[in-house]
């Protein structure tokens, strides 16, 4: 790509540790080698975390509307002008109404395509849906507001790329909503998001069980006989490199995910315990099967560190460069597939 890329950020909620993760990744002069950087929260919150962290040259750009992006310090996009009650540790109705505010108008501006990458700092479900009763998280708000009626929520580290089946909903609902149109939709999105966002040629996913030891041959549970293995046999005679469903506590145990590219849980914490015990801090949670790049840390606000100089920029910075290498990849894929090289019959004598 010849001209930097523009990622967005958002603070997420301003009581938390979004703002110290970011402030201290943009920090690093390295980053702006790559991309534009948009900060979408308030300048006097940004200066008010840099303050508490001893930071003395903090220099942010104030960007209006038309403004030119400044080329080496990051740009902030004030979401609001009025004084907030800034109280590092505290969940308030203040904080959650900012941190939808921020969000609203980041993926405003990455759907009219005013950013490349939309980079979600994290927010408190619970005050948030205060002010938009059916938040149920950003990345079921963004994908509405992508013009996508489902996606995928994958978390990825250098180590292991996990799927969800389905995102945030209790455990009760799960076997209800587990039917087979779900796991095609699911798997076929993972698989196209391998290809395209990862670049993986023919990629290898791994699907686990609803159940304990996947159902034992339906003695604990039926679904895994009558709903997963159906699908993932189907999707294997259409050639794609499917296999399970899998026991999750054998699989993560034994190491057995390495031999894969992707792997597909049934719900939330089937899929993000294992990753964040082997993943957490450098993680990153991943949007697929979306047209837009969303990407965010794999921490939540962090309540009890905010404030006091000891959350890391890590996984923040790894969301960045996720981003930034999804674009990358999905312009090398759309390029590489363009005018594909048609199969020529040959007829021999």
């Amino acid at each position: 790509m010849s001209a930097k890329p523009t990622v967005g950020i958002t603070i997420g909620d301003f009581n938390g540790i979004g703002p110290e993760v970011i402030i201290k990744a943009l920090q690093d002069d390295r980053l702006h080698r790559y991309a534009h950087f948009i900060i979408y929260g308030q300048r006097n919150v940004l200066s008010y975390y840099a303050k508490q962290l001893k930071i003395q040259n903090f220099q942010l750009n104030e960007l209006k509307e038309g403004a030119p992006l400044h080329q080496k310090i990051p740009n902030v996009w004030n979401c609001w002008t009025e004084h907030v009650h800034i109280q590092p540790g505290v969940a308030t109705d203040e904080a959650g109404a900012r941190a939808l505010l921020c969000l609203q108008t980041a993926v405003k501006h990455l759907t009219e395509g005013k950013i490349n990458v939309l980079v979600t700092g994290p927010v408190n479900k619970h005050t948030v849906a205060k002010h938009q009763p059916d938040f149920t998280g950003q990345t079921e708000f963004i994908a509405r507001a992508a013009g996508s009626t489902q996606s995928l929520m994958l978390l990825v580290s250098d180590e292991l790329r996990v799927g969800l089946v389905t995102q945030h909903v209790s455990i009760k609902e799960v076997a209800d909503k587990i039917d087979a149109p779900l796991l095609y939709q699911k798997i076929e999105m993972f698989h196209s998001s391998l290809r395209t966002d990862f670049l993986i040629h023919k990629p290898r996913i791994a699907v686990l069980g609803l159940n304990p030891h996947a159902g034992d041959h339906a003695l604990i549970g039926k679904e895994e006989r009558d709903v997963i293995a159906p699908v993932v046999n189907k999707l294997k005679e259409r050639g794609l490199y499917v296999f399970g469903p899998y026991s999750a506590d054998g699989f993560f145990g034994s190491g057995h995910y390495r031999q894969f590219d992707g792997v597909l849980a049934m719900y939330h914490d089937q899929g993000l315990i294992p990753f964040k015990t082997i993943s957490f801090g450098q993680g990153v949670n991943f949007t697929a099967g979306i047209p837009v790049i969303r990407t965010s840390p794999d921490h939540g606000t962090g309540y009890d560190i905010a404030g006091k100089d000891l959350a890391s920029p890590e996984s923040l910075r790894n969301a960045i460069f996720t981003g930034l290498d999804i674009l990358r990849n999905r312009q090398e894929y759309k390029e590489m597939t363009a005018n594909p090289v048609e199969r020529v019959q040959v007829e021999r004598e």
